[in-house]
């Protein structure tokens, strides 16, 4: 099934970019997810896109329970394509359901509650360590400063999906 719509939540902006830089790219409507309870009809195939959040797709269930997902981009602090499997469990994304894994960023005066507590203390406790790996050298290096990777390429895979199966 072809989608129609571009659906999205964001949290800090990164997604909502990814959304409209998408939707620009393959000329579909883009809602938020309040925006498309109104806008697009109930079963309406959509690309769905969210914060990844604790290895879960923030907003995909409600997404998913209104509308027909027919594939789902996860913004979050990984490299694109990457923790697929981590994320399909933890979200419980549906095998037959393209997952991919995009590059966000961290604007930590945009971080709120809980988000704001987590991100300072994954920094202190990086911070603290004597010898970090080198992944954990990068992780606190991206965590010690706003960081944006939106960038068009990173959805290169979405791109072909969507030409190989549209």
């Amino acid at each position: 099934m072809r989608p129609s719509a571009i659906v999205y939540t964001s949290n800090t902006g990164y997604t909502r970019r990814y959304s409209l830089l998408l939707g620009d790219q393959l000329g579909l409507s883009v809602y938020s997810l309040d925006e498309a309870k109104s806008q697009i009809s109930d079963g309406c195939p959509v690309i769905y896109l969210g914060r990844i959040h604790a290895s879960r797709v923030k907003g995909y269930s409600k997404s998913a329970s209104r509308f027909s997902v027919c594939a789902v981009c996860g913004v979050g602090l990984c490299d694109n394509g990457t923790l697929t499997s981590e994320v399909r469990k933890a979200t419980s994304i549906p095998d037959n359901i393209p997952l991919f894994t995009l590059w966000g960023g961290i604007d930590r005066s945009k971080l709120k509650g809980v988000d704001k507590l987590m991100i300072s203390m994954l920094t202190k406790g990086l911070a603290a360590q004597k010898q970090r790996s080198e992944q954990g050298e990068s992780m606190l290096e991206l965590l010690g400063e706003n960081a944006d990777y939106v960038k068009p390429e990173n959805f290169a895979d979405v791109l072909k999906w969507y030409r190989e199966n549209g």
